[in-house]
């Protein structure tokens, strides 16, 4: 558990600033590269959990590199190299302060937002008579506001957003855009292994006029997957989809009382849950992307992380 990485305090040469996200540590360098630190971290109901999970920083950075390059042709993205297992350099973006979700099922926060009788989600209405964890007719895309630190992200509808001024109308009609292309080639790679990409979480941003896909994409933290196979039964017979998300995380701590809502106390994570949790993060990397975990040597972590990103940066001046 000493070699997870859940925080970090470099300082690089040309660095102007160190944004501090839920899971992600993003050092700016001259205006110019965005450095992100991709840490063990873990985040649930946008509370972070007080343990590292092993091992689930470089899930998710070689998951989204992957995808990243699979997606290029939709959309330009702001990834420029990996310079470690837990490390993307790309192009310093501003990004758009909305996230776009999309959703081929009624799951998760949907499905507890239905379950309570509303037919609406972000102004878009769903269909009366659905089950849990049912296709909808279509995905629908349902966005967020970015939530500054410490905050909640606010569902908010697309009408709301050009009203408000916080993407244009033209930005976001091509913000719709890639967000469902992007979730169909993510759709079809997740058919290739027998999986369902149930829905998942795009973000953006700009440099000049030109759109860039930004931060994570198709990884279990920004995404939620079904296995395929036995789907069909499932449904028919009201039980569980079998998936590779962190809802289970989230459902734990639903069974332990705690939805992140004030005076609610973190459960106690045990070394034995939090190894689960890690076991879980690389499941669903070998089953997304078709490659075996290797596991990176965490014997010196920070240092390791530090010298591949200076390194870097030092050939690239």
């Amino acid at each position: 558990m000493n070699n997870t990485i859940t925080k970090t305090e470099f300082s690089f040469p040309g660095q102007k600033s160190l944004y501090k996200g839920k899971v992600r540590d993003v050092y700016n360098i001259g205006d110019e590269l965005m450095v992100m630190v991709v840490s063990d971290r873990i985040s649930a109901f946008d509370v972070v959990l007080p343990k590292g999970i092993p091992y689930k920083g470089q899930v998710l950075n070689q998951i989204a590199a992957k995808f990243l390059d699979a997606t290029a042709d939709i959309v330009p993205n702001w990834k420029i190299a990996v310079p470690d297992p837990m490390v993307t350099v790309g192009r310093f973006c501003n990004p758009f302060p909305v996230e776009m979700i999309i959703r081929g099922y009624l799951t998760g926060s949907s499905w507890r937002t239905y379950k309570k009788g509303a037919r609406e989600i972000c102004g878009v209405p769903i269909p009366d008579g659905m089950k849990e964890h049912q296709a909808f007719p279509e995905p629908i895309v349902t966005p967020t506001t970015k939530a500054q630190e410490g905050a909640h992200d606010e569902d908010i509808s697309a009408e709301e957003i050009i009203r408000q001024e916080l993407v244009s109308e033209e930005d976001y009609i091509l913000l719709d855009k890639y967000t469902r292309e992007l979730f169909q080639r993510g759709s079809e790679i997740a058919a290739e292994m027998g999986l369902i990409l149930v829905d998942t979480k795009y973000e953006f941003g700009k440099v000049g006029d030109q759109i860039y896909l930004i931060d994570e994409i198709h990884t279990p933290d920004s995404s939620r997957y079904f296995y395929r196979e036995g789907y069909e039964e499932r449904q028919e017979n009201d039980e569980q989809q079998k998936q590779l998300s962190k809802e289970f995380v989230r459902e734990w701590l639903m069974g332990q009382g705690f939805m992140g809502q004030e005076g609610q106390e973190i459960p106690f994570m045990s070394d034995e849950f939090v190894n689960t949790v890690s076991e879980r993060y690389i499941e669903l990397y070998e089953n997304i992307t078709g490659d075996k975990f290797v596991k990176a040597d965490v014997s010196n972590v920070l240092d390791r992380v530090e010298k591949n990103i200076n390194d870097f940066l030092a050939g690239n001046q």
